[in-house]
């Protein structure tokens, strides 16, 4: 799969293609639908298929501070959207100056003269262009003028963690934040992942006996509320069952808000520096302080039986 930064990374000799655009954070099952529909257009058709996706988010630049909690990373989103069979993504910096762009400048600059599209595919409720003007009904006008089709995919209708509603980012991010992973993993078609790279910390999980990797996430990440979860870590392809605990240890008056995982039956583990990424299975309990010492190992011992059993079932299932 290509992937460009800008327009300007977009070959000359680029041939038609069929287009879906959005910020497809999280790449989730309503956009898997809207995606793969996109892919099997454009095989119907003997072209190539193209993502086009921004950075940073359109509303932090449109409303700055408003950034959205980010369920994945672009690299992610395009691992993701290369095992859709996506032939090409393009991440346009979303700029002040593009923001301006018109919904017809925008056909123009973007699909007309660069991905020469012949197909566009996207959700009922797209917008783009200036404050959003532009619509699939605007779309598919243009459509008529510049010699391309469009076709509208409704989203999936979630279950009984969504309340019945589409499958959205906002809904997936909602879910997140109130330790519903496995709601999100509904949504989502997987686990929710947090990625970073491994730092040293106050080093507490070693002397207590369960060492952990300390995470320094992404900026923007969506982290789920503070908890002891079961999950996996994923360390140079490897995957590893995983107690994963979010929150500021209050254990030990702790302030910092912190990811921390303990690889489950592993031992001489040595992850710092190295990138790696969490996936959140499934909520065990509240972040809790505790009287003693003995009472906190206690119960990490508890939670990591939990975690064991809740990932030996998911495994199993």
């Amino acid at each position: 799969m290509q992937r460009w930064r800008g327009l300007e990374d977009i070959p000359q000799d680029w041939g038609r293609s069929v287009v879906t655009i959005g910020s497809y954070d999280g790449v989730h099952r309503g956009h898997q639908l809207i995606i793969r529909h996109a892919v099997e257009r454009a095989r119907e058709l003997g072209v190539a298929s193209v993502v086009v996706t921004f950075d940073p988010h359109p509303s932090e630049v449109v409303r700055p501070g408003s950034h959205p909690p980010l369920l994945a990373p672009h690299h992610r989103r395009a691992e993701l959207m290369a095992e859709l069979g996506v032939d090409a993504v393009l991440i346009l910096p979303f700029t002040t100056e593009f923001s301006r762009l018109s919904p017809a400048d925008f056909v123009v600059k973007v699909l007309v003269d660069k991905l020469h599209a012949k197909g566009v595919v996207e959700g009922p409720n797209f917008r783009f262009g200036h404050k959003a003007a532009g619509n699939v009904e605007f779309l598919a006008e243009q459509g008529k003028t510049y010699g391309f089709d469009v076709e509208v995919v409704d989203l999936y209708v979630s279950g009984e963690a969504g309340g019945g509603e589409p499958f959205s980012s906002t809904l997936t991010r909602r879910l997140i934040a109130a330790g519903d992973v496995e709601g999100a993993r509904e949504v989502l078609g997987r686990p929710h992942r947090v990625e970073g790279v491994v730092v040293r910390g106050a080093q507490r999980g070693r002397d207590l006996g369960f060492p952990t990797a300390n995470l320094e996430t992404l900026p923007h990440t969506a982290i789920p509320v503070d908890g002891v979860y079961a999950g996996w870590l994923h360390v140079e392809g490897e995957a590893m069952p995983a107690a994963i605990s979010v929150g500021t240890n209050p254990q030990f008056d702790g302030t910092e808000r912190t990811v921390e995982a303990y690889a489950i039956d592993r031992v001489g583990l040595d992850l710092y520096g190295l990138h790696v990424a969490v996936d959140f299975l499934a909520y065990v309990r509240g972040q809790a302080k505790f009287e003693s010492l003995d009472a906190l190992l206690e119960q990490m011992a508890e939670d990591v039986k939990r975690c064991r059993e809740l990932i030996a079932a998911h495994d199993a299932g």
